[in-house]
């Protein structure tokens, strides 16, 4: 992104703009929620409802968002309607921000719980 404000391409608040569309993306719980479901492999909407105890409504909405941003493609397979994440990128992603996670802020929550920085309590 970065060489494309180097280049002209972009100007810098398209830049943050960019990343805000996209970390805002995954401060959402449900949408995190649907991301980490969808780990597993595809799903497609009542199967997301059902395990996450959600409304369709919500579902749907959610699902229109990550795959806008690209978190998420949609398979079709007869009526159905199938979810998967993106597998060269998010899927990967993930899993290196899960490794950032249990290294360098797992400590900060079990503080906030009444631990100490190494989540002993």
């Amino acid at each position: 992104m970065l060489k494309h404000i180097e280049h002209g391409h972009m100007s810098e608040a398209e830049l943050y703009e960019s990343y805000k569309i996209f970390f805002g993306t995954l401060v959402s719980e449900p949408r995190l929620k649907i991301i980490n479901f969808l780990r597993d492999g595809k799903k497609n909407v009542s199967e997301i409802m059902n395990e996450l105890k959600m409304d369709q409504t919500s579902v749907s909405h959610n699902l229109s968002r990550l795959r806008k941003c690209g978190f998420v493609e949609m398979e079709s397979d007869g009526k159905f309607r199938f979810y998967k994440l993106n597998e060269k990128t998010i899927l990967p992603m993930m899993d290196m921000i899960d490794k950032h996670m249990a290294k360098n802020c797992i400590h900060i929550l079990h503080t906030m719980k009444g631990g100490d920085k190494h989540g002993e309590k």
